[in-house]
């Protein structure tokens, strides 16, 4: 997950005033998306789910 503008290879998502953008071709590959922000002890972050993490047994915060 990176800051980043939109082009005209991406699709743009807003959900509660955040824009999420992802490349057209990768979001087909990845549908569909859940991303939670995450508050613990540890620090907080978000976490993403895909289908790709149901497919390669990786964890939602690794970086395979």
């Amino acid at each position: 997950m990176a800051l980043d503008e939109p082009n005209k290879n991406d699709e743009v998502f807003n959900e509660r005033g955040i824009s999420f953008i992802i490349e057209k071709e990768l979001f087909k590959e990845v549908q569909p998306i859940n991303v939670d922000f995450i508050e613990s002890t540890m620090g907080a972050g978000f976490m993403i789910k895909s289908e790709l993490s149901k497919n390669d047994g990786c964890g939602s915060s690794c970086s395979c």
